[in-house]
């Protein structure tokens, strides 16, 4: 029997990108040839939680039009890449058969799935060395936990005690890494996946969207230049960043940093350049400030693990509810009391988008005037959201449901809301037509 050729592995998960990718950077300064891999795993896209498809139509096709623009990336810097539809567990079977592996390199996790994932995988390469980034952070941990013993309750504390002073990792230059390594022998071929394989009609995007973006590094650097640089949206951020119509009310960079094909170090730097360029203001500090509630909320999700999905959150304060699904349905359909809830929910059925005041608005409805569960909630936009991220999505459904980062119980009011931000009714008249 031939002696299987040894190599190490680039995993891809939530980092799919080129440009500041610490496990990229790492296995390209490998002596050892590496396959890189990025897996449609089946029981994810099968599986249901609270009622509710973990994946949606929106966020999955967004899916694969980044993975698409990634493995044209790869290609470009001649990184052998294997692109699969199948269980995480079979893929890595079926690697394991051809290939000795060394070293597995990928994005550093800690939400219940992705480390049952990796537990899998631990079973098929139990001698290989995992060697792991924290690459969807702003700030390295290390930096955090020398300023704070633990993660405070409250994002103001946070931040007073991270912002003093601090700096941000330099980016990892990709401009010269070239693979050169031996050609793999590679039996295994690259599945052509598209939205009917993976359980979707495919769709035209709503015309009304805020979001009309497609998936994948090079549109998400191209949003990034155009929201600074070609028309300087960043110097009113600040004022503008609770609109409602438009794509350019606010930077959307949220779609492309929650699946990693935009990095938070990347956009920081772009930050700082352009305030050399055209000057630093209150928006452009609030663009980094948008940034820190990111970090917050995974570093939150480190400290609590997965107290995060339980009923009485992080504060562990007891949350009151009653089940009805004909109200869940009236919310999910834009048919409760409320015109502005309405329209933000129809808003996010069509087109997998809603804006930030109204995210706040409909989670507040829905856990404080209908009382209901704020975790079937936080499932469905997990399902909807084209942008979901876990931490940002659970720690902003437990803070509207007072079992979060906020010691105060908060109920928005709908109606002074949609005076305050949509008093020319433009939006209600959008969606309730």
């Amino acid at each position: 029997m031939p002696e299987k050729q040894k190599i190490n592995l680039l995993w891809f998960g939530n980092n799919l990108r080129i440009r500041d990718n610490e496990s990229l950077y790492n296995v390209m300064q490998e002596h050892l040839p590496f396959l890189a891999v990025y897996i449609f795993d089946k029981s994810f896209f099968h599986s249901t939680q609270l009622n509710f498809k973990k994946i949606g139509k929106f966020r999955t096709k967004f899916l694969l039009q980044t993975v698409s623009d990634l493995e044209n990336n790869l290609k470009e810097k001649k990184i052998p890449f294997l692109k699969k539809l199948g269980k995480t567990k079979d893929v890595f079977k079926q690697i394991s058969k051809d290939f000795e592996v060394e070293k597995i390199f990928c994005q550093r996790e800690w939400t219940k799935e992705e480390i049952e994932l990796e537990n899998q995988i631990k079973t098929i390469f139990p001698d290989v060395q995992w060697v792991k980034s924290y690459s969807q952070l702003l700030f390295e941990p290390d930096f955090v936990k020398e300023r704070l013993d633990k993660i405070p309750l409250l994002f103001t504390t946070f931040r007073q005690k991270i912002e003093e002073d601090f700096k941000i990792r330099n980016e990892f230059n990709d401009e010269h890494l070239v693979y050169n390594k031996s050609i793999l022998n590679l039996k295994i071929n690259s599945d052509d996946i598209t939205l009917k394989t993976l359980g979707f009609d495919d769709f035209e995007m709503h015309q009304f969207s805020a979001f009309p973006f497609s998936g994948g590094e090079t549109e998400g650097l191209q949003r990034l230049n155009h929201y600074f640089f070609k028309t300087k949206n960043l110097s009113c951020y600040k004022e503008t960043r609770n609109g409602l119509i438009d794509k350019d009310y606010s930077s959307k960079f949220s779609a492309w940093l929650a699946n990693g094909s935009l990095s938070a170090v990347s956009i920081f730097h772009e930050i700082k350049k352009y305030e050399k360029e055209f000057g630093s203001n209150e928006s452009t500090y609030w663009l980094v400030f948008e940034l820190l509630w990111r970090d917050f909320f995974k570093f939150t999700s480190m400290q609590f693990r997965d107290t995060i999905f339980q009923q009485n959150g992080i504060s562990e304060q007891k949350y009151e509810w009653k089940y009805d699904q004909n109200l869940i349905n009236q919310w999910i359909n834009g048919e409760t009391d409320s015109d502005f809830i309405n329209a933000n929910m129809l808003e996010i059925k069509n087109t997998g988008w809603m804006s930030n005041r109204g995210r706040q608005n409909a989670a507040s409805y829905f856990c404080k005037i209908l009382k209901q569960d704020w975790r079937m909630g936080a499932a469905y936009f997990e399902k909807m959201l084209i942008d979901y991220d876990v931490h940002s999505n659970y720690g902003n459904w437990m803070y509207l449901a007072g079992v979060g980062n906020d010691p105060r119980s908060r109920t928005f009011n709908a109606e002074k809301q949609a005076e305050q931000y949509d008093s020319d009714r433009k939006f209600r008249n959008l969606w309730l037509k």
